[in-house]
């Protein structure tokens, strides 16, 4: 089988920290989460976590919230609209790293 797509092994030798997509939704998911302690909100957010799908893309779970931390999480969001962040941006400027990069910082 010379074009197996997990490289000559078989799936059940798969692992997520193979996966560019993986890291990516763990970072996002650790930046999100250093945010949420700043604003008070981590108790607000209790299913938070990154996952990948099927296809190996990375995904960041918010999970359910009340309609008080969806609120705030709005009102958070508005101020920082008000004060430019989050214009003109470049979805470019965060480039997932590969996992070789991330292998060399284990």
């Amino acid at each position: 089988m010379p074009d197996e797509p997990t490289g000559g092994r078989d799936a059940a030798a798969w692992s997520p920290l193979d996966s560019d997509g993986w890291y990516a939704a763990r970072n996002a998911t650790t930046a999100l989460r250093d945010v949420l302690v700043r604003a008070g909100l981590e108790k607000d957010f209790p299913y938070l976590r990154a996952d990948l799908n099927a296809f190996g893309h990375g995904l960041v779970e918010l999970g359910r919230v009340s309609p008080d931390t969806a609120e705030r999480l709005a009102e958070l969001l508005r101020l920082a609209l008000a004060n430019g962040f989050g214009r003109d941006r470049n979805d470019d400027d965060h480039e997932p790293t590969t996992t070789e990069e991330h292998k060399g910082r284990a």
